[in-house]
């Protein structure tokens, strides 16, 4: 039995879809927090809120391979994980896989530490385990291509930094094919796309396809977090997502040349090229 945390969200959703062309659906089962959301995913699904140790000793009975798909609950993302790492072993599951940060440990921000403390509370738990350090996926700026066209302008607080960019899709395929391939036990994979692009040449490639003028425009730390304000974010994140461009991403900490995510993929990861299109396709 093979199971996915989070398995409603965006990447959650891509593995168990890759899970599917490779395993019988009755082998696959998907953990979220509300079931009824799960109907279309067409694998049996069961209730495990990461707040919920007893509920998710119960949804993990039976498996033998988890893949844990990190919290996006900043503030207690790092109790919730070690819930299902205490469930799982108490459940009896023989394998778990996380999707932790690329260069984890190298991060500056605070934001980076809650899954240092995560791998190290899966390596000290006996379990079986393998460490997926996930780069930044292209939708985190791609999403917004659409917005930056309108406006002429695409903003971060990145500079120059070089980031290896790789789809959702890439990581959800490294996945699976750790969660269902031989000799991942112990690993830590450093996982990114294949080559590393500045934000001002996204811009540039956007404005190529396009053809519309978009430019990237540099901010200040504060500059960016207020421009998040205005968007409508609470402040606290705002703070933290302008910090971890301006002083983890600016660093140029999520550049990676291995191409051990394309090695385990068996295939390129998507470029920049194939990324700005799809984007710009809807």
């Amino acid at each position: 039995m093979y199971a996915v945390t989070g398995a409603t969200g965006q990447l959650g959703r891509k593995v168990i879809a890759r899970l599917r062309e490779r395993l019988p659906s009755p082998e696959i089962v998907a953990i979220v927090r509300d079931p009824g959301k799960a109907a279309d995913l067409g694998v049996a699904s069961r209730a495990g809120d990461y707040a919920d140790p007893a509920g998710l000793e119960r949804a993990l009975s039976g498996v033998s391979k988890l893949l844990l798909i990190s919290s996006n609950a900043f503030g207690t993302r790092q109790a919730e994980h070690a819930n299902v790492i205490a469930a799982a072993k108490r459940a009896g599951v023989g394998h778990i896989v996380y999707t932790s940060l690329l260069h984890a440990g190298q991060w500056t921000p605070g934001f980076a530490r809650d899954h240092v403390e995560t791998e190290r509370a899966i390596r000290e738990s006996g379990l079986a385990y393998t460490i997926l350090r996930n780069g930044w996926y292209w939708e985190n700026h791609t999403a917004t291509l659409g917005l930056a066209l309108g406006h002429g302008v695409l903003i971060g607080s990145a500079g120059e930094a070089p980031i290896s960019w790789a789809s959702r899709r890439d990581f959800a395929d490294a996945a699976v094919a750790v969660l269902t391939g031989a000799g991942h036990d112990g690993q830590t994979y450093e996982l990114a796309g294949d080559r590393a692009h500045t934000l001002a040449e996204l811009a540039a490639e956007a404005a190529d396809q396009s053809a519309e003028p978009v430019v990237y425009q540099n901010l200040t730390e504060a500059a960016h977090a207020a421009f998040y304000e205005r968007a409508g974010l609470p402040p606290p994140i705002a703070a933290m997502l302008a910090e971890v461009e301006a002083q983890g991403v600016a660093s140029g900490v999520l550049r990676d040349d291995s191409r051990t995510l394309s090695r385990l993929i068996g295939r390129p990861t998507q470029s920049l090229r194939e990324a700005v299109t799809e984007a710009l396709a809807g």
